[in-house]
């Protein structure tokens, strides 16, 4: 479907053939037509399909046809992390080029202050983050009375990041009466109990399977020891001449390590994770599409809100401690219909997050031995010790009254087992 056909006005057709989009993907051919007419709803769709559009879209339209042409807040738009709020900050001006309307994105790890300022001057669409929108409540210095629509982004991440409380505060200084738009890659238990005391009769879209990944992304499992990790990962990158690759690591430590080793392999390596400073990320990440830095190293923060056009490779260079986490890692490429690897160089130590991730994808991932890189069958597994975030995100592992002696035990068990669940391949 042509987004001609969408009814939609001739400046946003225009800003959207500028930035060369002529098909509606499917979220956007279903969202865009039940937020015109004003319906509360229920969205699942992955990331790379097109969703920012999808409200992005509908909400313009619905200020430019609006008679109250106040600088008033209309439009709310609540996303996990800074990252994804500045993108669809961005995303809402490219759309909005040929509209008079302004815009905000405020987030913390940046100085309260301008944002106050830009506030009182009077805003149309704020894109924000929980913690940042709660300062600026408490301090009186935003109102949302006059909000009309208000957008729930990525809210499973929202719940895994421990922001429901946070969510329930922002929604009870809305006004009663409103539109409200839910987005979600899953429909968890959590997620529709949620939906329903913050949605008015909603239609549901799903465009995609639960835990589907994107169709385009080509997926890889390379078996190599743990020890030799950076070792294959340089040469994968030396011998393949990959100039645009996003890596993935489990914590900041590694991160930083690996960053340090990549760049002493000639490799032009940028770490990206929370105890960079804002200006720090915001630079790292602009020097990334520039390509002016070939490998960023990241941890989870960075599986979400980044949008990279034509995002060739990532690489895991760790699995994540969550099945779910994997999905949103390898959907920062093959986005917008381009085609992408995801790599991920498993260790024996990993075989079982491997398992956890092809159960939830309900197939195996091939598998590749790069030869001189086979794996030592006589490196015995040892256990992944997990953060604090990990342990509170992942409950069903991380018992409240689990004991000490259970776990240890676990850990036993963990430490004498041998592992045969690699597969041959050339």
């Amino acid at each position: 479907m042509l987004f001609n056909s969408l009814n939609l006005s001739k400046e946003l057709l225009d800003a959207i053939h500028k930035k060369g989009y002529q098909k509606a993907s499917p979220v956007q051919q279903q969202v865009i037509p039940l937020v015109l007419e004003g319906k509360d709803v229920l969205a699942s769709a992955q990331t790379g399909t097109g969703k920012t559009a999808g409200f992005s879209l509908p909400l313009l339209q619905k200020l430019q046809n609006s008679k109250d042409k106040s600088s008033q807040i209309k439009g709310l738009i609540l996303t996990p992390t800074r990252e994804l709020a500045a993108q669809v900050a961005e995303n809402i001006r490219e759309y909005g080029c040929y509209l008079r309307f302004k815009a905000l994105v405020i987030y913390g790890g940046v100085s309260i202050n301008p944002q106050k300022y830009k506030l009182n001057k009077g805003v149309d669409i704020v894109v924000a983050t929980p913690g940042r929108l709660l300062d600026h409540l408490q301090q009186q210095t935003i109102n949302l009375d006059s909000v009309e629509m208000f957008v729930l982004d990525e809210a499973d991440r929202m719940l895994d990041m421990g922001f429901i409380r946070d969510i329930r505060k922002i929604i009870k200084t809305l006004p009663a009466v409103r539109q409200n738009l839910l987005f979600s890659a899953t429909f968890s238990k959590e997620i529709r109990l949620l939906a329903n005391n913050l949605l008015n009769s909603p239609t549901v879209v799903e465009v995609t399977p639960p835990y589907s990944t994107v169709d385009k992304v080509k997926q890889l499992v390379i078996p190599v020891d743990k020890q030799r990790k950076r070792e294959l990962l340089s040469y994968q990158i030396g011998m393949g001449n990959w100039q645009q690759i996003l890596v993935f690591t489990r914590t900041k430590h590694m991160a930083n390590r690996l960053t340090e080793r990549l760049n002493e392999d000639g490799i032009i390596a940028s770490a990206f994770h929370g105890n960079k400073s804002q200006a720090a990320r915001t630079n790292t990440l602009k020097q990334f599409k520039l390509g002016k830095v070939r490998a960023l190293v990241a941890t989870d923060i960075a599986a979400r809100g980044i949008d990279i056009n034509a995002l060739p490779y990532v690489i895991n260079y760790e699995l994540p401690y969550l099945p779910e986490d994997y999905i949103h890692r390898i959907g920062r490429t093959a986005r917008a219909g381009q085609e992408g690897y995801a790599i991920s160089l498993v260790c024996v130590d990993e075989i079982k997050l491997l398992k956890g991730i092809e159960k939830l994808l309900n197939y195996q991932i091939e598998q590749k031995i790069i030869a001189g890189f086979e794996i030592d069958p006589r490196i015995p597994p040892e256990p992944i010790r997990k953060n604090k975030t990990s342990i509170k995100r992942n409950k069903s592992n991380f018992k409240k009254n689990r004991n000490k002696k259970n776990y240890n035990s676990r850990r036993s068990r963990s430490k004498s087992s041998k592992s045969k669940y690699f597969r041959k391949s050339n």
